[in-house]
């Protein structure tokens, strides 16, 4: 008698509490249990195997297409180094720690220290079309477990453990009006370096202090878009192959854009002649028939 009068009772407990539970709060919506129970199950995952959880995650999402658009990104504006002068002026990236020192110098964002989509006073060695994304497949000078597995181009541009496959890969930017740009990745930002979720897969970025901001653009690449210093933009990655010419195929050791300029041929002075170089050859030129005498 015990066994079958003590069921009923402890079903309309656990009823009861239930009604309680519901009473002090609303129960979730399905949408919203399946969101969150996604979430824990992929925190869990990522926290046993970076890689376990890039295998697992969706990047398809309905996109057949290799590189989509990101789009309504919100997007700020920065550049390489500072003006100041001293210790902590390298202004390093996430992959080069004297990167300012190799652009040439502060790459200043103040329109009235640019023309032409440059700094005034120098020439940069490096593209000042660039851009910085949350993310870096580096991490303590190794190779991130996941790079593997979520960087669409890895395997074919894997070189060694520790050396990104990142870093000056090229973005499309599209403003509000459509009017495109190309430029390179150069740095990991804004706020973080660790969102492939984001920058590889179909996740918005992450709250932050500049509105949610999920791409870094250059001072060159907001003035050829004509952009706000917060403005809104579409991005994905492109090809090399493909770009068409324009001001981020003209300047940079790092551009495979850029062109080699031929250097002229010096000319053959007395002095060279004399030292035994030897003459240009001009080819035997036409030939000319002996005079009849």
């Amino acid at each position: 008698m015990r066994a079958s009068f003590a069921l009923p009772i402890t079903g309309a407990a656990v009823l009861s509490l239930h009604g309680m539970l519901c009473a002090q709060a609303p129960a979730p919506s399905d949408t919203e249990f399946f969101k969150h129970a996604k979430q824990l199950r992929a925190d869990a995952l990522h926290a046993m195997d970076p890689r376990l959880a890039a295998a697992t995650y969706n990047f398809a999402h309905g996109n057949t297409a290799k590189y989509p658009w990101k789009t309504g990104i919100v997007t700020t504006v920065f550049g390489i180094g500072s003006a100041k002068k001293g210790k902590g002026a390298s202004g390093a990236s996430a992959w080069d720690p004297q990167w300012q020192a190799n652009y040439g110098g502060f790459d200043d964002p103040n329109p009235a220290a640019r023309e032409h989509y440059l700094p005034k006073g120098f020439t940069p060695r490096l593209n000042p079309f660039y851009v910085a994304l949350p993310y870096n497949d580096v991490g303590k000078g190794a190779t991130k477990p996941e790079a593997r597995v979520v960087i669409p181009w890895f395997k074919e541009s894997f070189a060694e453990e520790g050396k990104s496959v990142c870093r000056d890969r090229w973005v499309l930017i599209r403003n509000s009006a459509g009017k495109v740009c190309y430029a390179q990745w150069a740095d990991s930002g804004p706020y973080g370096a660790d969102h492939w979720q984001y920058v590889f897969g179909n996740e918005k970025p992450h709250p932050n202090a500049n509105g949610g901001a999920g791409l870094n653009v250059s001072p060159a690449v907001r003035d050829y878009l004509g952009l706000s210093t917060t403005d809104v933009t579409d991005w994905k990655f492109v090809e090399t192959e493909g770009i068409p010419d324009g001001p981020w195929s003209l300047h940079g050791a790092n551009n495979p854009l850029v062109r080699p300029v031929a250097r002229p041929q010096e000319p053959h002075t007395a002095e060279a002649l004399r030292k035994g170089d030897p003459l240009p050859d001009i080819g035997a030129g036409p030939s000319v028939e002996p005079a009849k005498r």
